[in-house]
């Protein structure tokens, strides 16, 4: 047995509690990434923002993220997880204090921007030290099941929250919010997170950053302002004939790179692309669901901000269910039928959302879809966040990271954009709750789509199980002792 055993072998005892720190996390960056919803009518009126530019509170932070993390995931491989775990939290607390004293409606869209691009820092930075602090197996799954379990708590948590803290303290509060988080993130990661990375390189690939980062941002733009601009418009298909181009100018980049950026041997591992396809159009299911439902509670049912956001307690309740039995059943029996479970649930979940009715009410229009969303929300989540982290090499851990993140919030972008568009054409220039109504119906269906898709994306996923086999952690690159055994950095380093 090498020297280099002993390391491999002696878990990290400070591991599950660096896990608690990375679920916290990820818990406020998907938090964000919806908290603002309920509270877009505030900011409008106290910001005095334009007709249809107060989108852009959640659209900036939205296209930053979607962007971003493929190059935030890259980057916390080659120049430190740890070290690119805090100058992301940095940033995101500065971003937070900056949207809450944001005293114009540009200064709120800047500052937005600013936290979207500290998140996709943080979001894979921290998957990555997640993955590469526990060997792949049962024990990594049930560190993936945690973190997913709160992944998907932190979103759903966003219209618990937003709106009570909305009517109750103002909107500046949403942000505020952050900065306690952000600092005990920064206080403890010190202590309880090790540094780690892949192996160093002389060069950073600067063409494949740009044009990688480009055209994600190119996607997402296209994606986000279709509804206004009309999927047919000129604007809409150039920018997405504009993204594949830069897309096609990226991968001819990589496959010449010395130190590519994102090497493309790591799509041929069928189990990574089909997790990451399944978590896009989850993704595209649980933002859309979650905007449709609370339009339809504000607007048809009349609810309050305050009102919905209590009323959404069972399924943040749920979610966090079915993330513990995903994680539970995925070490049994593989994350297939785990995927193709939840995404069946999903369906259903919207398929009885799609009878709402302009009379409804909450009992009888929404709390049953919502007990069966959950769990396939939090299941599915689990599942192929497994399944895209499985068989992918430690010094490849925060690529992987990063395209699974950005898998999801390019799926919410897309399900947004999709939803609100079906929504808008069915209800058309018709007012009234009826129409409206109409209109939600009919979205409720395009997510009962989406959900079919991601099924049948699941049924062709691998079938066994993850490895059991455990995978070095990646050690940091310090002088090895004589033996040539890498030395693991430590905590505090």
């Amino acid at each position: 047995m090498s020297s280099s055993e002993p390391d491999r072998a002696v878990p990290d005892p400070r591991r599950w509690k660096a896990l608690a720190l990375l679920c916290v996390a990820m818990f406020v960056v998907n938090l964000d990434a919806q908290i603002v919803l309920l509270a877009i009518p505030s900011i409008e009126q106290d910001l005095g923002f334009t007709s249809g530019s107060e989108q852009w509170v959640l659209s900036a932070y939205l296209l930053t993220f979607g962007g971003l993390l493929m190059l935030g995931g890259r980057m916390a491989d080659l120049l430190g997880r740890r070290r690119m775990f805090f100058i992301g939290t940095t940033m995101f607390l500065l971003a937070s204090v900056l949207c809450g004293l944001a005293w114009t409606g540009e200064v709120l869209i800047a500052a937005r921007t600013l936290q979207g691009a500290s998140a996709a820092v943080m979001a894979p930075t921290a998957l990555s030290i997640l993955v590469t602090t526990f060997d792949e197996g049962s024990e990594r799954n049930k560190a993936l099941g945690i973190w997913s379990g709160i992944a998907g708590f932190g979103a759903t948590a966003a219209l618990l929250v937003g709106g009570p803290i909305n009517d109750l303290l103002g909107w500046e509060w949403i942000f505020f919010l952050n900065v306690p988080i952000a600092l005990i993130l920064l206080g403890l990661g010190p202590v309880l997170l090790r540094e780690s990375r892949g192996e160093r390189r002389n060069a950073f690939d600067i063409a494949g950053a740009i044009t990688v980062t480009l055209a994600l941002v190119l996607l997402v733009y296209a994606v986000v302002e279709a509804p206004d601009a009309g999927w047919l418009s000129a604007q809409t298909l150039g920018l997405i004939a504009a993204s594949i181009v830069v897309f096609a100018i990226f991968a001819w980049v990589e496959t010449r790179s010395a130190a590519p950026l994102v090497p493309l041997r790591i799509f041929r591992n069928g189990t990574l692309v089909g997790g990451n396809i399944v978590m896009l159009l989850l993704g595209m299911i649980g933002f859309g669901m979650g905007l449709l439902v609370s339009l339809y509670a504000q607007q048809v049912l009349g609810y309050s901000a305050l009102i919905f956001g209590l009323g959404m307690a069972v399924m943040t309740v749920m979610t966090v269910f079915g993330s513990a039995v995903g994680q539970a059943l995925v070490t049994r029996v593989g994350f297939k039928p785990v995927a193709a479970g939840a995404m069946t649930l999903l369906g259903i979940g919207c398929l009885l959302l799609s009878r709402i009715s302009p009379d409804g009410s909450y009992l009888g229009d929404i709390l049953i879809p919502l007990l069966v969303f959950g769990p396939g929300l939090g299941g599915c989540y689990v599942a192929a966040t497994i399944a895209s982290q499985t068989g992918v090499a430690a010094d490849e851990a925060g690529l992987a990271s990063g395209i699974n993140s950005a898998g999801f919030q390019i799926g919410g972008a897309l399900g947004v954009a999709i939803c609100s568009t079906v929504a808008a054409s069915v209800t058309g220039a018709a007012t009234g709750t009826v129409a409206i109504n109409d209109g939600f119906r009919a979205a409720f269906i395009a997510c009962v789509v989406f959900a079919v898709l991601g099924l049948a994306v699941a049924l062709l996923l691998r079938a066994n199980r993850p490895a059991a086999s455990p995978a070095a952690p990646a050690a940091e690159d310090v002088p090895a002792p004589r033996t040539g055994a890498p030395v693991h950095a430590q905590a505090g380093e």
